[in-house]
């Protein structure tokens, strides 16, 4: 009996490796996992779990990352290795194919909506705050939009940075800041100078002469157009009175 107690008593002095308790949860589904991928962005720390990925950030260091989760989810995480095949998903979903499940637990219903919406908007396009606003049925919501994309926990992947000011202002950006927002709209492919120029002068939409189609100056029905064959309008009223009907595509205007 004697033997028996001794042995039990030094089963209870071995320690379990640091962070088992942690990996345990995370294979229960009780944590999230992260990990840091190479992509066209830079490193950027990713967070998981079953339900879909559930953080994004370019972090300085992991610390950095662990410790704005634990701030801004609030669940426990851990460091791992990842899922066999989620790089190619994450590099696929940054060149413009929806291949990542997300997790959005801890959002209010309207943010939801918002970046369920957001996922819609094609690479190499963007769409202002107040057309979000106007699909998810709040067309007087701009502001509470603009909160909940600067709130975004998935950034780059959730792409917020497709959607910006009707007056061409880029605006702030989660993910780094109007710069980083700049950068990866370049990336995509987006004609800042010009969308801007012609926000400037007032002008929120573009006209194809041929189809008698008005779009936002970035739908990819505009792509193939040479200059001269477009026309411009500064608001729905003077595209419709001039014969042109909204796009179906990038839905410029309210059905």
């Amino acid at each position: 009996m004697a033997t028996v107690m001794s042995d039990l008593r030094r089963l209870g002095e071995v320690r379990a490796p640091a962070g088992f308790a942690l990996r345990v949860m995370a294979q229960a589904g009780v944590a999230d996992s992260y990990a840091v991928f190479p992509t066209v962005l830079g490193p950027v720390y990713v967070a998981w779990n079953g339900l879909g990925v559930s953080a994004a950030m370019r972090s300085k260091s992991a610390l950095e990352f662990e410790e704005w989760f634990a701030r801004d989810i609030g669940r426990p995480l851990v460091r791992a290795e990842a899922p066999a095949g989620m790089a190619a998903k994450i590099e696929d979903q940054l060149e413009g194919k929806r291949r990542l499940r997300f997790d959005l637990r801890g959002l209010t219903p309207f943010s939801q909506a918002v970046l369920h919406k957001t996922l819609q908007i094609p690479r190499g396009q963007v769409r202002p705050y107040g057309w979000i606003a106007r699909e998810i049925g709040h067309p007087a919501a701009v502001r509470a939009v603009g909160t909940a994309l600067a709130n975004n926990p998935i950034p780059y992947f959730i792409p917020c940075h497709r959607v910006i000011r009707s007056d061409g202002v880029i605006g702030n950006y989660g993910g780094g800041g109007p710069e980083a927002k700049r950068d990866i709209l370049n990336l995509e492919g987006v004609q800042l100078q010009r969308l801007q120029t012609l926000a400037r002068s007032g002008l929120r939409y573009e006209g194809v002469k041929s189809t008698k189609i008005f779009c936002f100056p970035t739908c990819y029905h505009g792509r193939r157009v040479r200059e001269e064959n477009f026309v411009f309008f500064h608001d729905e009223a003077e595209a419709r009175s001039a014969g042109y009907r909204p796009c179906k595509d990038c839905r410029p205007a309210a059905a």
